[in-house]
C-alpha cells in the first residue's frame, strides 16, 4: 500500500535510477578500497554496494526494534522491485513484438516497388518527348498568334484616343461625368508618352472637353439646388482630375453647415410623428430597415457627404464630428421646446426613434464622433425632462378642473354645483396619475436604442410623484387664498386673483385632500409598486424617493387647515354683519323693539348658504344632537330660566337686580360647557362650527355696547327668534344654548335699565315674524 501510494513522478524516477545503476556502462569501477564511502546507510543504491560492511554499519547503528523494522522495509522493497522489474520487461517485450511485426510487413510490401518505378519513369519520359515535339511544331504559330493579340490591344487602345474626345462629348451631353473622368485618366499614360507627336490632336480635344467638365463640375459643387450627394461625387472626380481642392475646403464645409438647417425636425414632423410597432431593440444597429421618409432620405444624403468628405479631406475628421453633434444637439434642442409645451408620450417616443435612427446613419460613416454616446447623455436628460414636464402638466390640468369656480358667472354657479368641481378634482387627481403612470410605463418598455434607463425611469417616477403632491399641496394653499405670499410660478393659473376666493372652493379642496389621503395615494402606491419598484440605486441616502405616509400626512394635515379656513372664511362674513349691525345704531336711545331685526334673516342666509354647500360636498353626520337636558350643567341652565321667569313678574327694578344677581350665581355653579371641539368633516358639525363662532362674537360685540331698555329687549327678542331657528340646523344644542345666554347675559350687563320683554309680547312678535315669513315663502304647486 505505500509503494502504490506513493506519486507517480517519484516511482518514474526511481525506476530510472534503478536502470541507470544496473545498466550502468562501467560497473567494475567501485570504490571499495575507501571506507568512508560506506559510512552512510544511503549507500544502498549505488553501484560500490558492500553487503558486509553495510550490515556491519546497520548492526553498529540499530537496536533489535529497528533492525526489525529495517528487515520488514527490505523485504516489501524487494518484492515491490520484483513486481516493477516483471511489468518493465512485459511492456519492453510488447513493443519488440511490435517492431518485429512491422519490419515483417515493410518487406512484405517492397517487394516490386523497383519494377513500378521502373515503369513509371519510361512512361514520364514518354510524356515528356511528345510534349517537346508539340511544342516544337507549334512554336511558329503560337508567335504569331501572339504578336496578332499585341498588335490588336495596341489597335484598340489607339481607336480609344482617337474616339475619346467624342466620347468625352457624350458624357458631358448625358452629364456622366464620372464616365468621363474614368476614361481620361485611363487615356493619361499614353498622352505623357505621345501626347506632343502622334496624338496632339486628341489629347488638345480631350483636354478642352476636360475643362468643360471641370467647369461644370465646379458649378455643381457650388450649386444649392443639388443635393448634398451629388456634390460630394463632384469634389471627388476634381480631386481625382488633380483639381486643388483643399482651396474649396471652407466653401465646402460652409455648404454643409448650411445644409444643417434643412435636417432640423419641423413642429409639423413632431407633432404628426406616427410611433412604430416595433422598438429599436427589434432593428437594432440595422439601419436598412429604417423606413424612407423625407427626414429619413436627407439625413441620409448628410451621411453619404460625411463618407465622401472624409475621403476628399482626410484631416477633416474634427469638423465633421462637430457637425454631426451639432446636428443632434438642435435635435435634442427642438423636442426639449416642445417638451416644455408638452406633447403626448407618443409623440415624444416616435421623436426620440427618429433622433436614434440619425445617430445609426450618421455613426456608420463616422463611428469616430461616438455620437451613441453622445445622444445617449443628451437622451437620459429629455426622458427626465419629459417626466418632469408631465408632472407639470397634470398639476395644471387639476389647477384648471378646479378654477373653473372663479370664472363661472354668478349666475351659473347654481347649475353647476360645487360637487362638479369636486368630481373633476378628483378625476384630475386620481384618473390623472393613472394615466400618467400609463405613458410612464410607455418609457420602461421602450428601450430607446439601448440605453437601459429602466432603472433612473423608475427613479424619476417615484421623485416625481414625490414633488408632484408637494406641488399640489401648495397649489392647493395657493389656490384657496391661505398663502397669498407664494409667488406663483408657471403652473399657478393666471390670472387668478387670491384676494377673491370663492368659499366653495376652498371646501372642495379640503374635501380633495382628504380623498388624496385616504383613496388616491392607496391606489398610486398600488401602480408604482406593480411598475415602478426597485430603482437603479439613485442616490437616495435619506431613504426611497416615494414615501406614501408623508404625502398621507401632508394632506390630512392640508384637509384640517382648509376646512377651518373655510370655516373662518364664512366667519369672518358674518362678523363683518354683525359688527355692521351692532357699530351702526345708538343702542341708548333704540326705540321700543316692534319685530326681529333684518339681520337675524341675513345671518340665517348665511347660514342656509353655509347648509348648501356642506350638503354638496360634505356627508351627514352621526345623529348627535346635544340638547340642553343632555349636555352638562343643563339643569343648572334650566333652573336659571325658571327662576329668571319668575322675577320678571316681580317690579321692574326689584326684578332686575334679582334676574342679574341669580345670572351670576347661576353661572358659579353650572358645569363647564365645551363649546368649541374638533371640526369634523360632516355638514352637521361645520355649521355648528361656524355658529359658534358667530355667536361668540356676537357676545363680544355686545359686551362692546351700551344699551336702554328698549336695546336690550331688541337683542333678546332676536337672541329668542334665533334659538328656535337654529335648533334645525346645529347638532349641540347645549353649546349653543349656552353662547345665546351669554349674549343675553352680556346685553343685561350693559343695559341701564334690564327689563325683558314680557313672555306674551316676546312670544307674540315671534309669531309676527313667522306669519310674516310664511307669506313670503313661494307655495310650491
Amino acid at each position: 500500500m505505500g509503494e502504490d501510494d506513493m506519486p507517480m513522478d517519484d516511482k518514474a524516477k526511481r525506476m530510472r535510477d534503478l536502470l541507470s545503476s544496473f545498466y550502468s556502462p562501467d560497473p567494475s569501477v567501485t570504490n571499495a578500497n575507501n571506507p568512508f564511502k560506506f559510512a552512510s546507510l544511503d549507500v544502498i543504491n549505488t553501484t560500490s554496494f558492500d553487503a558486509d560492511q553495510y550490515m556491519n554499519l546497520l548492526v553498529q547503528r540499530s537496536n533489535l526494534e529497528g533492525l526489525l523494522q529495517k528487515h520488514v522495509e527490505m523485504a516489501a522493497e524487494i518484492k515491490n522491485l520484483d513486481t516493477d522489474l516483471q511489468m518493465l520487461v512485459y511492456e519492453n517485450y510488447n513493443k519488440f513484438i511490435s517492431a518485429t511485426d512491422t519490419i515483417k510487413r515493410m518487406k512484405t510490401n517492397i517487394v516490386g516497388m523497383e519494377t513500378n518505378m521502373e515503369q513509371l519513369l519510361d512512361k514520364i519520359m514518354t510524356v515528356q518527348s511528345r510534349s517537346d515535339g508539340v511544342n516544337t511544331s507549334l512554336f511558329e504559330k503560337r508567335e504569331h498568334i501572339e504578336k496578332l493579340h499585341r498588335t490588336r490591344n495596341l489597335l484598340r487602345k489607339v481607336q480609344f484616343i482617337y474616339d475619346l474626345p467624342a466620347r468625352l462629348g457624350k458624357c458631358i451631353k448625358s452629364e456622366a461625368y464620372a464616365d468621363a473622368v474614368r476614361f481620361y485618366i485611363g487615356a493619361m499614360p499614353i498622352f505623357k508618352a505621345y501626347g506632343d507627336s502622334s496624338f496632339q490632336d486628341c489629347k488638345r480635344a480631350s483636354e478642352e472637353a476636360m475643362d468643360t467638365i471641370i467647369k461644370n463640375l465646379q458649378g455643381k459643387l457650388f450649386s444649392d439646388s443639388e443635393s448634398i450627394q451629388a456634390r460630394a461625387e463632384a469634389a471627388v472626380l476634381l480631386k481625382q482630375l488633380d483639381f486643388p481642392v483643399d482651396s474649396l475646403k471652407a466653401k465646402l464645409f460652409e455648404k454643409l453647415e448650411q445644409s444643417l438647417d434643412g435636417l432640423q425636425l419641423t413642429h409639423e414632423e413632431i407633432a404628426n410623428v406616427t410611433v412604430e410597432s416595433s422598438n429599436l431593440s427589434e432593428q437594432g444597429n440595422n439601419t436598412e430597415s429604417i423606413p424612407g421618409s423625407a427626414h429619413g432620405a436627407l439625413v441620409s444624403e448628410f451621411a453619404e457627404a460625411v463618407r465622401a468628405y472624409q475621403v476628399i479631406f482626410p484631416d477633416s475628421e474634427k469638423q465633421l464630428i462637430k457637425l454631426s453633434q451639432d446636428l443632434i444637439t438642435k435635435h435634442f434642442e427642438i423636442t426639449s421646446d416642445f417638451i416644455k409645451k408638452w406633447i403626448p408620450i407618443a409623440n415624444f417616443l416616435g421623436v426620440l426613434r427618429i433622433i436614434w435612427k440619425d445617430v445609426l446613419l450618421i455613426d456608420k460613416v463616422l463611428h469616430e464622433a461616438l455620437l451613441p454616446d453622445y445622444s445617449s447623455k443628451a437622451s437620459r436628460i429629455a426622458v427626465r425632462q419629459y417626466i418632469k414636464r408631465t408632472f407639470s402638466h397634470l398639476l395644471h390640468d387639476i389647477s384648471d378642473a378646479l378654477t373653473n369656480v372663479h370664472i363661472k358667472p354668478k349666475e351659473e354657479v347654481d347649475e353647476h354645483p360645487l360637487v362638479v368641481f369636486l368630481e373633476a378634482g378628483k378625476s384630475s387627481v386620481l384618473q390623472g396619475s393613472v394615466n400618467v403612470l400609463l405613458d410612464f410605463r410607455q418609457l420602461l418598455k421602450e428601450n430607446l436604442g439601448g440605453l437601459q434607463l429602466s432603472g433612473l425611469i423608475v427613479d424619476w417616477v417615484q421623485e416625481g410623484f414625490q414633488d408632484f403632491f408637494r406641488a399640489l399641496h401648495d397649489q392647493f394653499f395657493l389656490l384657496s387664498g391661505k398663502n397669498k405670499s407664494a409667488i406663483q410660478d408657471e403652473n399657478s393659473t393666471k390670472g387668478m386673483q387670491v384676494e377673491k376666493v370663492v368659499p366653495g372652493l376652498v371646501l372642495v379642496l379640503a374635501q380633495l385632500s382628504i380623498f388624496i389621503e385616504q383613496t388616491a395615494i392607496s391606489r398610486i402606491t398600488e401602480e408604482i409598486a406593480a411598475y415602478f419598484s426597485g430603482g437603479g440605486g439613485g442616490a437616495h441616502e435619506n431613504g426611497p424617493a416615494f414615501v406614501p405616509g408623508e404625502i398621507c400626512r401632508t394632506f390630512h394635515s392640508a384637509g384640517e387647515i382648509l376646512l377651518q379656513h373655510y370655516i373662518n372664511m364664512r366667519t369672518q362674513k358674518i362678523t363683518v354683519l354683525l359688527r355692521k349691525r351692532f357699530t351702526a345704531p345708538n343702542w341708548v336711545k333704540h326705540k321700543e323693539p316692534r319685530e326681529v331685526h333684518m339681520f337675524v334673516d341675513l345671518f340665517l342666509q348665511e347660514l342656509e348658504a353655509i347648509g348648501t354647500e356642506a350638503k354638496q360636498i360634505l356627508p351627514h353626520g352621526v345623529l348627535r344632537k346635544h340638547r340642553r337636558s343632555e349636555s352638562n350643567g343643563s339643569s343648572a341652565s334650566s333652573r336659571s330660566n325658571s327662576l329668571r321667569d319668575d322675577k320678571m313678574s316681580r317690579s321692574n327694578t326689584h326684578r332686575a337686580r334679582s334676574q342679574l344677581l341669580e345670572k351670576h350665581l347661576a353661572k358659579l355653579f353650572k358645569q363647564k360647557v365645551e363649546i368649541f371641539t374638533k371640526t369634523e368633516y360632516t355638514q352637521e358639525s361645520v355649521v355648528t362650527t361656524v355658529v359658534k363662532l358667530c355667536l361668540k362674537s356676537l357676545q363680544e360685540y355686545v359686551r362692546l355696547q351700551t344699551f336702554n331698555r328698549s336695546g336690550f329687549q331688541q337683542i333678546q327678542l332676536d337672541v329668542q327668534f334665533l334659538r328656535a331657528s337654529l335648533k334645525e340646523i346645529v347638532e349641540d344644542e347645549a353649546a349653543v344654548d349656552f353662547l345665546l345666554d351669554e349674549v343675553i347675559v352680556g346685553a343685561s350687563e350693559r343695559c341701564l335699565d334690564p327689563i325683558p320683554l314680557e313672555p306674551p309680547i316676546l312670544d307674540k312678535l315671534i309669531q309676527a315674524k313667522l306669519a310674516k315669513e310664511k307669506e313670503q315663502t313661494p307655495i310650491s304647486p
